[in-house]
């Protein structure tokens, strides 16, 4: 370890033997006042606020008048420096990456200290409508890339001392800011130690976004499903830290993380709340409905036409057979073609311009599916299912939960293609245990309906009056049970 010399020559000859990599970093040696003591300060011309350093730093110390009092440490950090953040190092392997993370190293000659003073420049987006997670009825207020900027969002969401934003640091190379929320008074102490035990193992040089921590503090790695919500609406993390949870935020990102996390959660939205109990209800049951529907309508279509046509009704069935004359390809190659096809317009439509994706995706759907049925590749029945399994995906409003239904899809019709109904009715029953044996952070994934908890029911599948909600989900085990109400 380089220690900070007193004298200031030598730290300089130091420091920029430490520059060769990095051009982006500024000396600027001054005297300090009258005083005739040489001083000075270091920082990085991207990152740093040159209006603060000029002002506030410079301008404070350049224009001190000495009395013939020394100058020190106290001196300079209490009665010169009108910054808020000052913090002191002892070597220059602790300066540099506070320097070039934004940060002003002061340097005073006969110091053997380094006065590191908090300069970053923040250059954010400002808070637009989260564009993932768009409301009809809601806050149009959505996380940004800045920290600072997301913790504030939760502190605005209402007064309350019992916030906790517990501040740690991942990254072995790239250091970067990662806040753990929960509240204090709500929360299972063994959930918020358990979260902050599984990032604490997290070793990696640098991780850029929050889906790295996800995967890496997850239960099962082999499931399909998420157990972790990712989201950028703050009113979604503040009811999800209200119920017990625990919220992940980290620099760099929109995307907040919360934990644990059960299937119903997928398919709910806070518009359910926003809303009178029914519609909120009826909403509900409408993506439940849409994502069985995405999940095994393929599936259904293979198994009737393959093994089961006795089961179609008489002239739909007999529709069916006369709209596949001439098709050369079984249900099974029928159905990944269009499939394989849509999923391929849908992630196309994600990567083009904004402008000319969403016009791509409808236009090339109706192309290829007009011009497939016209060459005789597939039914005019598949299109409709197809279609209508499509537009069932969109209707999940978590965009991670719809690509887990969209691989489990595949893996329903070739379970039909092989054994018909009882193939898709393997598939169900082994998805189900797989459910009922997944868990998130020790919470069952198939709560509350495994295991059975009727008082939670009332926020399941059916969302009941909020003034019967009384109490938060006793799968969190949560230290107050009851939600104050008047």
């Amino acid at each position: 370890m380089i220690e900070v010399n007193n004298n200031l020559m030598v730290n300089l000859t130091l420091i920029r033997e430490q520059m060769v990599y990095h051009s982006d970093v500024t000396i600027r040696e001054f005297l300090i006042g009258n005083s005739g003591v040489a001083a000075a300060i270091v920082f990085a011309n991207c990152l740093a606020d040159r209006e603060l350093i000029d002002l506030h730093i410079l301008k404070a110390l350049m224009s001190v008048q000495g009395d013939g009092t020394p100058i020190t440490k106290s001196f300079v950090t209490n009665q010169v420096l009108s910054v808020s953040q000052i913090t002191e190092v002892v070597s220059v392997e602790e300066m540099m990456p506070k320097v070039l993370s934004g940060s002003t190293a002061l340097i005073i000659d006969g110091f053997t200290e380094a006065i590191i003073i908090g300069t970053i420049k923040n250059k954010t987006r400002n808070i637009e409508e989260p564009i993932s997670e768009a409301l009809v009825r809601g806050p149009r207020v959505g996380f940004n890339e800045s920290l600072t900027d997301n913790a504030a969002i939760l502190r605005r969401h209402g007064e309350n001392a019992s916030l906790a934003l517990v501040s740690m640091h991942i990254g072995s190379r790239a250091k970067k800011e990662l806040v753990i929320a929960y509240m204090k008074d709500i929360a299972d102490p063994n959930l918020v130690d358990e979260v902050r035990k599984r990032i604490g193992k997290i070793e990696m040089d640098n991780v850029p976004e929050s889906g790295y921590i996800e995967q890496l503090i997850e239960d099962n790695y082999l499931s399909p499903f998420p157990q972790v919500q990712s989201t950028e609406r703050p009113d979604r993390v503040i009811s999800a830290l209200m119920e017990g949870r625990v919220a992940i935020l980290l620099d760099g990102t929109p995307f907040a993380l919360i934990a644990p996390v059960t299937f119903s959660m997928l398919l709910q939205s806070p518009e359910d709340y926003y809303e009178r109990w029914m519609a909120g209800t009826l909403l509900r049951l409408l993506r439940f409905f849409a994502a069985l529907v995405a999940l095994l309508t393929p599936a259904m279509y293979i198994s009737f036409i393959s093994f089961h046509p006795g089961l179609i009704p008489t002239k739909l069935a007999l529709s069916i057979i006369g709209s596949r004359v001439g098709v050369p390809f079984s249900s099974l190659v029928e159905a990944l073609i269009m499939e394989v096809a849509i999923e391929i317009l849908r992630e196309a439509g994600l990567r083009l311009p904004k402008p000319i994706g969403p016009a791509m995706g409808i236009v090339g759907g109706l192309i290829i599916g007009e011009a497939a049925v016209q060459a005789g590749i597939v039914s005019p029945i598949l299109v409709i299912v197809v279609a209508v399994t499509a537009i069932s995906s969109f209707a999940i409003p978590q965009y991670n939960a719809g690509i887990s239904l969209r691989m489990l899809r595949f893996v329903a019709m070739f379970c039909a293609a092989a054994f018909g109904l009882y193939g898709v009715v393997l598939f169900i029953l082994m998805l189900c245990a797989h459910i009922v044996k997944l868990k998130s952070f020790g919470v069952p994934y198939a709560s509350p309906a495994v295991p059975y908890r009727l008082n939670d029911w009332k926020d399941f599948f059916v969302r009941m009056p909020l003034f019967m909600m009384k109490s938060r989900p006793e799968m969190l085990h949560t230290k107050n049970k009851k939600r104050k109400r008047l």
